[in-house]
């Protein structure tokens, strides 16, 4: 295992000796014309009134809402969106079943929550056929999948209510929210799990990668988040405190994949 090798160019290569991934409908999730337009609107946002709505982050002044609203009433886009996600889901999870499996070690249930069209789930019930695999997401996103009877698919909110499991897993979600949003989502996890016994497994930036060539992609993701969400890429320090406000007693986290993080997060 070599999780520093190479910078962000490298993710289309070999994953292992066996498949090939495209991240070909990645690279056309993050450049449909809601996301070109608001980049557009980033040096506006920069000179903006911080007390005004549209002023959080350039999406929103860019197109009156915020992603996840835009792809509720936009099918096409939301179409894109999950299969962007389902081919760099896809990538990762291909690494971590095969280089992290250990997390995975005495859980009989999981989880994904705002897990998207189960890409993960899959893997992880492919990988460890033992394990019952669950998807949480938003109507607009179940309601577009077909179940294969690998994975059951939830209709849900994960600030509101999280279904009972051994484990939860966050791929690539907290990122996405402000912290105080981030500590009520993993209060959500928290109940949901076992004390003692149950873990929430995290997928996720974390920012002061060893890897000096990946400096470039965490500046790229922080853009990213500048521009699309409410959210931002944290230092481990920045996560402990998130972890401790949850209510959660102690985790453990390892770079696995350049700036991509596993944590292991304990009740």
């Amino acid at each position: 295992m070599s999780p520093q090798q190479g910078s962000a160019l490298t993710w289309v290569q070999l994953t292992d000796a066996h498949q090939r991934t495209s991240l070909s409908s990645f690279v056309l999730s993050q450049t449909n014309k809601y996301h070109v337009t608001a980049a557009m609107h980033f040096s506006e946002w920069f000179t903006s009134d911080e007390g005004s709505a549209s002023a959080e982050m350039p999406y929103m002044m860019a197109n009156g809402t915020n992603p996840w609203a835009i792809m509720a009433r936009d099918p096409k886009l939301n179409q894109v969106f999950n299969a962007g996600m389902a081919a760099d889901t896809q990538f990762a999870m291909n690494f971590i079943v095969s280089n992290c499996g250990e997390v995975f070690e005495g859980v009989t249930s999981i989880v994904d929550v705002a897990g998207g069209t189960g890409t993960a789930a899959r893997a992880i019930a492919k990988a460890f056929p033992h394990i019952k695999c669950s998807v949480l997401d938003l109507p607009n996103v179940i309601n577009s999948i077909s179940s294969d009877g690998t994975v059951e698919y939830i209709v849900g909110d994960m600030m509101s209510s999280i279904p009972r499991t051994d484990a939860v897993f966050l791929k690539y979600v907290l990122h996405d929210w402000k912290d105080e949003d981030c500590v009520k989502i993993l209060t959500q996890c928290k109940k949901a799990i076992p004390k003692p016994g149950g873990k929430v497994i995290i997928v996720d930036m974390v920012v002061g990668s060893p890897s000096k060539s990946m400096f470039e992609a965490q500046v790229l993701f922080d853009l990213l988040m500048m521009v699309m969400t409410s959210g931002k890429e944290r230092e481990e320090h920045e996560w402990g405190k998130i972890f401790k406000d949850a209510g959660f007693s102690h985790y453990k986290t390892r770079p696995v994949m350049g700036c991509m993080a596993v944590t292991e997060l304990y009740p």
